[in-house]
């Protein structure tokens, strides 16, 4: 019976987060490298990214994640290397992911690049059980799972040019069971296929206009689509919208400070009955490039 309220308390973690097995982020359009490492070294730099989501602010047990990674071509080759990693703490649950990434980059035409990447990690899961409040602490079926670790290996591809992009990815291929309880799996870790794009338009002498999208699909859990329009402005200001299938609607912006430096913020506001327990979402981002090939960028910095 024990072991059942304890299933019925991690699977309503589960439906909270909405079948959310990878971590989950509005300005994905920032994040690439950390759902395709076909991106690894697209940007012609050092690229340093970190970002803080607090999901769904106010209700208990709410998804909070941070995520750091950091890619750049190797030398004047098509190579690309990157290393990421996200922590993502739902509920009772703590999980770690350390990547590494490997891009090869082939030139197809004069305007465009096709890029294949290859994606390694290593995952460490916690569960505290003392924070689902059991009644019998000493209960062997109440345990605490510690650092347990499952590996995995993901792919890409990745199509761009100055003006667009899109890819597609598979970040991690294996499936399986984080932990199991008497030989039951608990919780299992499902392929997730990302499909992303998005074009950059001038509106303008100073303004351009990039509306792009990512689609996530899941074994078990509702397609899931975020749709974004960004406008920047004189190189340096970024704002936009974002609307999340069933899910959200959200506001973004984003200011070049320097030449280097980037920072962004995006606030999610529910559209669904989670509105009436959370106060939105919110995320934060900044990115720290050097290195930067020939000296400059690549225009325009959407993407």
């Amino acid at each position: 019976m024990k072991t059942k309220i304890f299933s019925f308390v991690l699977i309503l973690t589960a439906l909270v987060s909405y079948g959310q097995q990878n971590a989950q982020f509005t300005q994905y359009m920032y994040n690439t490298i950390n759902v395709n490492p076909a991106y690894a070294g697209s940007r012609g730099a050092l690229s340093m990214f970190g970002l803080y989501r607090a999901q769904w602010v106010g209700l208990d047990g709410a998804p909070e994640t941070s995520c750091f990674s950091m890619h750049t071509p190797f030398s004047n080759s098509n190579v690309g290397l990157g290393i990421s990693l996200i922590n993502d703490k739902i509920g009772p649950t703590n999980q770690n992911d350390l990547s590494i990434d490997f891009s090869y980059t082939i030139r197809t035409s004069e305007k465009y690049k096709l890029s294949f990447g290859l994606k390694a990690t290593g995952y460490l899961f916690n569960l505290d059980v003392n924070k689902l409040n059991p009644v019998d602490q000493a209960d062997p079926q109440f345990q605490n799972f510690d650092n347990v670790f499952k590996p995995n290996i993901g792919a890409g591809v990745y199509f761009r040019s100055d003006r667009m992009y899109v890819g597609l990815s598979v970040p991690s291929f294996i499936q399986g069971d984080a932990y199991n309880d008497n030989d039951v799996a608990i919780y299992k870790t499902k392929i997730n296929y990302y499909l992303i794009g998005g074009y950059v338009f001038d509106l303008g002498p100073d303004v351009k206009f990039k509306p792009s999208t990512l689609i996530k699909m899941v074994e078990g859990s509702p397609l899931q689509v975020d749709l974004s329009a960004n406008f920047m402005f004189l190189e340096k200001f970024t704002v936009g919208a974002a609307y999340r299938w069933d899910s959200s609607f959200s506001l973004l912006a984003a200011f070049q400070l320097s030449e280097s430096l980037n920072i962004g913020y995006g606030y999610d506001l529910e559209t669904t009955n989670l509105e009436n327990y959370n106060s939105g979402s919110h995320e934060i981002f900044l990115r720290y490039e050097i290195f930067k090939n020939n000296g400059k960028m690549t225009t325009p910095r959407f993407f």
